[in-house]
């Protein structure tokens, strides 16, 4: 049998255990506010706000330096817990709470600040139960800015693109040759034109599906005014398809004045020019039929293209039509070079006017975006090279 303990040898062990605990827990020390912890923060120092420079008003920004109590980071053991900014349009007059931020901060943004009002501010650390406040600062107004300085630079490459599109408009007028690299596309107009001419054949048109608030519409309107102009010249006969009125009636216009220059202005007929439809494939279908009944000797896709540029230009090939494309549509691009013979690929299809009207005001305009675009080049350059030699902030330059 197992031996019974008594009561009383029972009570004493209780008893010493209960003894054991209530020591233990008066030697444990109770976690109580240090002397430290119940004092405020030193007060932030020499806040200055001055009006945020290169904006168009209405923000100050305030700086300041820390508590001399703030460690700079947010942690357990920092005594400031953050910071209030205060406000007031009276030195001696009430703050308001404007924001707050973070331990370590020593800035803030005022974005909500009226022109042309004094304000003060004051900056107030908060400890864990208490805080301290600095002194106000000076005075300060928002006020627009006239210029932002900070993008010098970019008005002084605005500059120097304008000042070279000017020196080459004025170059052309004087009758200089200005360079431009030949665009074989482009060289092939007038034989295109000239082989329907020969065969007796119409000539297509095809300004894209996209209406007149499109730059590659406008391009492509554009271009048809010197195809238009040839097409006078050589008494072919011209067929515009449009799929939107707007681009029709911008189509019949560039057409007009294009036979009336070239002295042919009893050529031109409204009904060269016509409208089908807005749906996308059911103008595509159209435009296909006239392919395969007309058979024309010679077909131009100038303008916006999508799903429709491979439909349209496979029917075109197949009816043995040269055709010379041009769009910006990355996409379309493959299917262009693909199935026709010539093709004007992104930028070119916005220097075909320049090119083949040779007006000094668009050629001096060709030649002075391309200044421009070697100026950005070279800057990405020496910026690739720097940066391969862990370059990377300039100013170390210009100290």
């Amino acid at each position: 049998m197992r031996p019974r303990i008594s009561t009383q040898t029972s009570n004493k062990t209780y008893a010493l255990i209960l003894s054991i605990l209530i020591l233990s827990f008066l030697l444990i020390p109770i976690p109580v506010l240090a002397q430290q912890d119940t004092l405020p923060p030193s007060p932030p120092t020499e806040v200055k706000a001055e009006d945020t420079p290169n904006d168009a008003g209405g923000s100050i920004t305030i700086i300041w330096k820390k508590s001399a109590d703030d460690i700079g980071v947010v942690r357990d053991d920092n005594k400031v817990k953050g910071y209030e900014i205060l406000r007031s349009t009276r030195t001696d007059g009430e703050y308001e709470l404007l924001g707050k931020t973070t331990a370590g901060a020593e800035s803030y943004f005022d974005s909500h600040a009226r022109n042309n009002i004094d304000y003060f501010y004051k900056i107030r650390a908060l400890g864990l139960v208490s805080l301290s406040e600095s002194l106000p600062s000076q005075p300060v107004k928002a006020k627009a800015q006239w210029v932002d300085w900070s993008r010098k630079y970019t008005f002084l490459l605005a500059l120097i693109l304008a000042l070279s599109i000017v020196y080459f408009i004025n170059q052309s007028k004087t009758g200089k040759e200005l360079f431009i690299r030949k665009i074989a596309g482009l060289e092939a107009v007038t034989d295109a034109v000239g082989r329907a001419t020969e065969m007796g054949r119409k000539i297509f048109y095809i300004p894209g599906i996209s209406d007149m608030d499109n730059m590659q519409t406008i391009a492509g309107v554009t271009i048809l005014g010197q195809v238009a102009k040839i097409t006078a010249e050589y008494e072919a006969k011209l067929e515009v398809p449009t799929s939107r009125s707007l681009v029709m009636v911008s189509c019949r216009e560039t057409i007009k004045e294009a036979y009336s220059n070239a002295g042919r202005p009893d050529l031109f007929n409204e009904n060269m020019v016509y409208y089908l439809t807005d749906d996308q494939f059911g103008y595509t279908a159209a435009v296909d039929g006239l392919f395969v009944r007309e058979k024309p000797a010679a077909i131009f896709f100038q303008g916006q293209f999508y799903a429709e540029s491979l439909i349209l230009a496979e029917t075109g090939n197949y009816v043995g039509a040269i055709q010379i494309a041009g769009t910006g549509q990355p996409a379309q691009l493959p299917f262009f070079v693909a199935a026709c013979d010539y093709t004007l690929i992104g930028e070119e299809l916005f220097a075909a006017s320049a090119y083949l009207s040779r007006d000094p005001k668009l050629l001096g305009s060709l030649k002075g975006q391309d200044v421009g675009k070697f100026i950005f080049l070279f800057f990405i350059l020496v910026g690739s090279i720097l940066l391969a030699f862990g370059v990377y902030d300039l100013r170390v330059f210009l100290r």
